[in-house]
């Protein structure tokens, strides 16, 4: 057991580092200057000497410049706190548009439900209109009748 755990890290974890950075340092760094061209290293080179400059020139920045890059900053602030906003609103009018859509359908299936009980199919026979009405009766013919949730007028 010993020899096989001093192996272990003696011989196989040094040697499996050793590989790990070979593959990073060696290998991949290969292919990634492999994808550079001259293009690219010409442009980032200048990128680096402009940024030097920028920083050791012992003239000021005129006021103007330094004005326009603050109002280019906070227009993408404002644009990011706008953006997020209309998400925002967005969100709440699909949950408003979720409930009434649930909503109507609730409504839906209940006017289904009242249609399938009133039966039209049976109709009183043709004796039924001679009768009175009894005269302690009221007659709710004027009024709107409730089915399901919704008044009918």
């Amino acid at each position: 057991m010993w020899k096989a755990l001093w192996k272990k890290w003696t011989i196989d974890r040094p040697a499996a580092f050793g590989d790990l950075l070979w593959a990073v340092f060696v290998v991949q760094f290969a292919a990634f200057l492999d994808r550079w061209t001259n293009r690219k290293m010409i442009g980032a080179i200048v990128g680096v000497v402009l940024l030097a400059i920028a920083y050791h020139h012992g003239v000021a920045l005129p006021p103007e410049l330094v004005l326009v890059g603050d109002f280019l900053v906070y227009i993408d602030i404002f644009t990011v706190v706008l953006l997020l906003g209309l998400l925002s609103r967005a969100t709440t009018i699909l949950f408003m548009i979720k409930q009434t859509a649930a909503r109507l359908a609730q409504i839906a299936g209940s006017l289904m439900t009242a249609a399938r009980r009133l039966d039209f199919r049976h109709r009183r026979g043709h004796s039924s209109k001679a009768r009175t009405p009894l005269a302690g009766r009221k007659n709710d013919d004027d009024e709107g009748a409730v089915i399901a949730g919704l008044a009918w007028a």
